[in-house]
């Protein structure tokens, strides 16, 4: 039995997995998991399960929760995410899934790392802002990092068995978010509402504000060179509408694998949960009598210009990537209590990247000093 240590609990991935715990008992046992501010589902959850320990963003809330659950372990803050990440150190089946939304889940990954924990990793801002420090780290340690989005788990599958060598190069699809039909003047009038209508995914706010904008893809690009230890000029996105096949991996004789499924984020949650096994019937099989056309279509770069500076910012190393992820977790904020219009999320993002000077291969205290000014530096512009 695998133990489970579940980082942001109440969101789609954390919900998910959940999920699959619960129809597998005899598989997974979940000992811990973290939630922001969302008391009634933690409770929900907290009461369904024989947990170890709970962690929440602030200390009024982890009072409220000493009082429920008086035999488990309530923290709350980083620390307190840093504690569950680290829960258990001699855990031998122990396994973190990061499913946290922001620079907040970098920390705990880096824990993880320093105890040996497996990781199933779903915070794409661990490998944006810390890939350079993630990846010193895995070098020095037993730790394994497998990814959760559908996209990196679909290459990961794709290469399994694979000599690196051969590639030639990674295709990572993209749906084009909610506004992939819209002009840049049509986007001008868009309104939060129309931004939150994902055509095939069911996702958290941030990430399908960042869909629509393709920085998700842009995160993606960067996540991949990373994971997979390949040059960003190898990277090639493209707009695949249908979200049935999730990446493809070319070879150096030409030929490609690509991982096709339905659009459902348990298949590859389950893929890294049970790996190196597999389990049948998360998801509903491709009904390949109902599937008349698959789509593909480049990119655009100066209709989705936040993907290009992702490219830009990662070849241009250090700090950059610190200063894009930022300046986005800062101006979605902003765009999601509506101070701001859809197309000022890439002005906010563009001047901040482009008015950085870059510090190399910065450190975590560095990162988190970089994500604390930025975001102070735009919120107190546009909160006046």
């Amino acid at each position: 039995m695998k133990n489970i240590y579940l980082l942001g609990a109440t969101g789609s991935i954390g919900l998910q997995t959940i999920e699959i715990i619960e129809e597998n008992p005899d598989d997974f046992n979940l000992v811990a998991i973290s939630g922001y501010n969302q008391l009634d589902e933690l409770i929900d959850i907290a009461s369904r399960f024989s947990l170890r320990m709970i962690s929440v963003k602030n200390e009024e809330d982890a009072n409220v929760l000493k009082k429920v659950f008086t035999e488990t372990t309530i923290v709350s803050g980083d620390e307190g995410l840093k504690e569950l990440a680290t829960l258990n150190p001699g855990d031998k089946d122990g396994i973190l899934v990061n499913a946290l939304v922001g620079m907040v889940g970098l920390r705990p990954t880096i824990e993880a790392i320093q105890i040996d924990r497996t990781i199933l990793l779903a915070n794409k801002e661990t490998l944006v802002v810390g890939g350079h420090l993630i990846q010193e780290l895995l070098e020095q340690h037993k730790s394994k990092l497998y990814p959760l989005d559908s996209e990196h788990n679909a290459i990961w599958q794709a290469l399994n068995g694979e000599d690196l060598a051969s590639v030639k190069r990674l295709i990572i699809t993209a749906s084009g978010g909610a506004f992939r039909d819209l002009s840049r003047e049509e986007l001008k009038h868009v309104t939060l509402k129309d931004a939150l209508n994902h055509p095939n995914w069911s996702m958290g706010q941030k990430i399908t504000i960042d869909s629509a904008t393709m920085m998700n893809k842009g995160f993606e690009l960067i996540e991949a060179a990373y994971l997979f230890h390949i040059d960003m000029d190898r990277i090639q996105p493209i707009i695949h509408r249908e979200s049935i096949i999730h990446s493809m991996v070319e070879f150096n004789d030409n030929s490609i694998i690509a991982q096709m499924a339905q659009h459902d984020m348990r298949l590859p949650i389950s893929y890294a949960m049970y790996y190196p096994k597999r389990t049948p019937g998360l998801t509903q099989p491709l009904d390949f009598g109902t599937i008349k056309e698959l789509h593909f279509e480049e990119v655009d770069y100066e209709r989705y210009p936040l993907l290009g500076l992702a490219i830009e910012a990662y070849q241009q190393g250090g700090s950059k990537r610190a200063v894009l992820n930022a300046a986005n977790e800062i101006a979605v904020s902003l765009f999601l209590e509506n101070k701001i219009t859809f197309l000022d999320i890439e002005n906010i993002v563009i001047d901040a990247v482009h008015n950085h000077k870059v510090i190399p291969n910065p450190s975590l205290e560095e990162i988190i000093a970089i994500d604390k000014e930025i975001k102070t530096q735009i919120r107190f512009e546009y909160d006046r």
